[in-house]
């Protein structure tokens, strides 16, 4: 999943950063409300963690800009302050949850998590396709009765996968969603990783369930 991050303190930002991705997220950063607001109009996100204090245009009025734009995004919003009335005036601006600085980053990732679980159907929503399942509420996978174990990057690709069943996906696109933008095109680190996908999900099993379209990229799809 893709992951905005609005924050303009640099050494926050980009623990943020690093522990997200290292979650298996791939993360969009920036450090002021007009260019966060220019990056969550332009690219499709899966969720957004939003600092209230930015500079240029702050995190409360970035938030109403988008929901005035149609744009239903979840939100996490992250400030110092902890009155209720704050709390309040965030949420009511169109925030779905709300963290006070300073926090543990486990508590960010659980609530991440959770406003991933409430976009992508609920606490029990589970990815199938034939007898291959991904579980978003606590990211496991099975092939059959048979778990799988996958590093971030692995689950984030095959989650990808799985979301867009019988879709052919080019490499762009792979890179683009998994990798993110500073992805080096030259490396075949995709092919790579989906050999390594293949390896633990279709090796010695039927049916195959990761194709290659010659030319173009890859397809989930049983046959």
């Amino acid at each position: 999943m893709r992951l905005l991050v609005v924050e303009d303190e640099k050494k926050v930002a980009s623990f943020i950063k690093k522990g997200l991705e290292e979650e298996g997220y791939v993360v969009d950063l920036t450090h002021d409300g007009e260019s966060g607001l220019e990056l969550a109009l332009e690219q499709v996100h899966d969720l957004i963690v939003l600092d209230v204090h930015l500079p240029k245009k702050n995190g409360l009025r970035l938030l109403q800009e988008l929901r005035a734009e149609k744009v239903n995004t979840p939100v996490l919003l992250l400030t110092v302050r902890a009155a209720i009335e704050d709390k309040v005036l965030g949420l009511d601006s169109g925030a779905d949850d709300y963290l006070t600085k300073p926090f543990a980053f486990q508590e960010l990732v659980a609530r991440v998590r959770a406003l991933l679980r409430r976009r992508g159907g609920g606490e029990g929503a589970i990815l199938r396709i034939a007898n291959l399942t991904l579980d978003l509420a606590r990211r496991v996978v099975h092939r059959g009765a048979e778990p799988i174990e996958l590093t971030a990057r692995e689950y984030s690709l095959l989650e990808y996968f799985m979301r867009n069943p019988g879709r052919v996906l080019t490499r762009t696109m792979i890179a683009e969603r998994v990798w993110g933008y500073d992805f080096d095109p030259m490396t075949n680190v995709i092919d790579v990783y989906v050999n390594y996908l293949r390896k633990k999900i279709d090796a010695d099993r039927e049916p195959k369930l990761i194709h290659t379209v010659r030319g173009v990229g890859y397809v989930l799809r049983a046959e």
